[in-house]
Parts: C-alpha cells; structure tokens; sequence
C-alpha cells in the first residue's frame, strides 16, 4: 500500500474542507459575531461616559451580561458562541494551511492565525458556557481576572519581567493595529473592487477610525501591565472595562472615552463589513 499517496490524499482532503463553503459562512458569521461585540462595548462605554454605570462592565463579559437580560437572550447568546466558534475554525485553516493571498503561506502568518484561532476558542467556549448555565463563565470581569493573573505572575520568579515583557508585547500589537489601520493595510483582504464608492468611503472610515481606535486601547492596556510591573502593583494593571474608564481621567474628561466608545463602535461596522467583503 503506499502510504504517501494515502497521506497526500489526506492532506488534499483536508484542505478542500478549509476551503469549503461550510469554513467561509463560519468566517463570516465570526465577523457579524465579532461586530456585535465591539458594536455592544461601544454602547456600554458611551453609557459610561455619560452617566458614570457603575454596575455596568463595558467588555466582553458585559456584553454577555447585555445580551442575557435581553429577550431571547440565551437563544443569541448560542448563536454568538456559535458563529465565534466558527471564526477560531476558520483562523485554523489559515494556520494549517494558510491565509488567501500571495504571501498568506508565511510562517508569521500562520503562528498569528494559530493564536487568533485560540483566542476565539475561548470566547467561543466561555461565551457557550454562560449560555448553557454557567453563569460565571462568559460574564465574569476582565479587570477582576487581569488583577488575579497580574498577580499570581508576579510572584514568579522573574515575574515583574514577564508582566513588563507581556505589557511591551500588548503595547507593540495595539501599535501595529493601528498602523495597518491608519495604513489601510486592510484593503489587501478585502474586495475591494465589488464595492460602490460610497461603501469603499463608509469602509475606510471605519476601518481607519475604529481600527486605529482599538489599537490605542491595547497599547493603553499594555502600558498600564508595564507601570504594574515596574512598580510590583497587580491592582495598576487593568482588563477592558478599566482601560476605558481610565480615559476619563484625562483633561478631556468623559468626552475622550465618548471618542473611544464611538470608535470601537465603528470597529463593529468595519467588523460587519469584513463578514461581506473579506476574502475567505
């Protein structure tokens, strides 16, 4: 029996099932899922600004919270879990055999992929979870869980390097996100040419906005990791939720986080662009 024919069969196989119908619509509902979620913080963060929310986290876990209290809550809470699960299988394909495009079968790209793949598996799952009754899966605090981490890091040895090591990486990738958004680095995975100009416009000005918008907010977050390091403080570090009630510390006082809320909103609709236009 030859066995590199049974192999390459193999691999041929599953690279049409990458390629499939299935991983594209699954593709696309992750970015209406991944839109939904950035459109929400938005929202939250704009409630923030205006009346203060204390009860409210403007992050994924209350997002989740959001969504629950609304009517069918449970039953958009499985479908959200369940287009995000089909996002981390697409970024799998893309790690197993990489991304459309010319250069989409570089080493880097598919290492990013595999990490993307991971990380929507988790909020896939934690998301799933809430749904189906573990009401402190998907909902509980990104600034709770940050400390708690921070912390337990820290007391490693060598830890305030890798939580200074961490927070320089964030800080690096929150940069980068918003220079291929400034840059309209985008426009290499989009299809651009189906669009009407009026489309292209509203894409660009969400792609550039809200892309630029949510890399600011990774490189605040990263910074703040960075200054919890450096001064061996776990409470200085902060998830989602506090890193946008941080820039209401600042002279502009709440009209900045109102900025940043518009902002991640627009990443939303650039997000809900992307489930129609991207290459997948």
């Amino acid at each position: 029996m030859n066995t590199n024919v049974l192999s390459t069969g193999g691999r041929g196989t599953a690279r049409r099932a990458a390629n499939s119908t299935a991983v594209a619509a699954g593709a696309r509902a992750g970015f209406v899922a991944r839109g939904v979620i950035y459109l929400l913080v938005g929202v939250l963060a704009l409630r923030i600004a205006f009346s203060g929310s204390g009860g409210q986290q403007a992050d994924r876990g209350g997002v989740v919270a959001e969504i629950a209290g609304q009517p069918f809550g449970v039953v958009l809470l499985w479908a959200l879990g369940v287009a995000l699960a089909g996002m981390a299988l697409w970024r799998l394909s893309e790690a197993l055999f990489g991304q459309a495009g010319p250069d989409g079968d570089k080493p880097g790209k598919r290492a990013m992929a595999a990490g993307r793949s991971l990380f929507y598996g988790f909020v896939s799952y934690s998301v799933l979870s809430y749904a189906a009754g573990g009401q402190g899966s998907g909902s509980g605090s990104s600034d709770r869980q940050t400390d708690d981490v921070t912390a337990k890091a820290l007391q490693w040895t060598g830890g305030q390097w890798i939580v200074g090591i961490v927070g320089a990486a964030v800080v690096g990738a929150g940069l980068w996100i918003a220079f291929r958004a400034v840059t309209r680095a985008y426009h290499k995975h989009l299809k651009m040419s189906e669009m009407t100009k009026r489309v292209r416009r509203a894409v660009d000005f969400t792609g550039v906005f809200g892309g630029g918008v949510r890399g600011i907010v990774f490189a605040t977050a990263g910074g703040f990791a960075i200054a919890a390091a450096v001064r061996h403080e776990p409470g200085r570090a902060k998830g989602m939720d506090d890193t946008l009630r941080s820039f209401t510390d600042t002279p502009a006082g709440p009209w900045l986080l109102v900025l940043v809320a518009l902002g991640l909103g627009a990443f939303g609709v650039f997000s809900w662009a992307n489930a129609r236009w991207r290459k997948v």
